[in-house]
């Protein structure tokens, strides 16, 4: 067995314009991901009955359902109910974004339900509303302790967006396929692919643990 690498150096440019597609999708949909999640997360600790059981059916169905199904339903559903082709640009942030949310959501309520309650007490105790305490005193806390997961999530999401390759969005996944039914060089392919993944998924840990280290609220040095 023969391992080209001639193949891969020629390939790779092509491989190369895919992994940059990937990485616009992942921070666009986490981007969407983190808006979505913050306010579905407090929603799920607000007061509000009708905003706590929205949030989550929200949480419960998009958490509950695989990514790919979701990614079919927004390309293939929508259209059907709107009458609208949808981009697969949009479905695939928009399905990946709206999934990312679930999770985020989740990461949300914990660390906002981490932080000691005298924090809200001494909010209110100022004057401030619920809303006010929320935003300027226990969110901003709360954001610095989710960093890991955020982090956890960005990378998990890397990964899953492989799956928009099936409604024919040439990111990393895709590329690889393309150039494979070409050249019938799947080891030589995948294995560029894999590589190209590993070295995404490191470079994000490694920031992540830099903003960890620069943000940690028990870090006392």
């Amino acid at each position: 067995m023969n391992f080209n690498f001639d193949l891969i150096v020629n390939s790779f440019p092509l491989l190369l314009l895919g992994a940059v597609i990937t990485v616009k999708i992942t921070a666009m949909s986490v981007a969407l991901g983190i808006v979505i999640g913050l306010f579905a997360g407090i929603a799920r600790i607000c007061r509000v009955k009708p905003l706590r059981w929205i949030s989550a059916v929200y949480v419960d169905f998009f958490r509950g359902t695989p990514l790919l199904v979701q990614i079919f339903l927004f390309y293939f559903a929508v259209p059907v109910i709107t009458g609208q082709r949808i981009d697969p640009y949009v479905a695939a942030v928009g399905s990946c974004g709206i999934n990312s949310g679930a999770y985020i959501a989740e990461i949300v309520r914990a660390g906002i339900q981490s932080i000691d309650e005298g924090q809200m007490e001494a909010g209110r105790s100022l004057g401030m509303t619920w809303a006010q305490t929320m935003r300027y005193i226990i969110v901003p806390q709360a954001m610095k302790r989710v960093i890991p997961p955020l982090g956890n999530e960005f990378i998990a999401l890397l990964k899953d967006s492989s799956l928009v390759s099936v409604i024919g969005f040439e990111e990393l996944t895709r590329r690889g396929q393309l150039i494979i039914a070409k050249t019938y060089a799947s080891l030589e392919i995948w294995f560029s692919v894999a590589i190209i993944y590993l070295i995404m998924t490191l470079t994000i840990s490694r920031f992540v643990a830099f903003l960890e280290k620069r943000y940690n609220p028990d870090d006392r040095h």
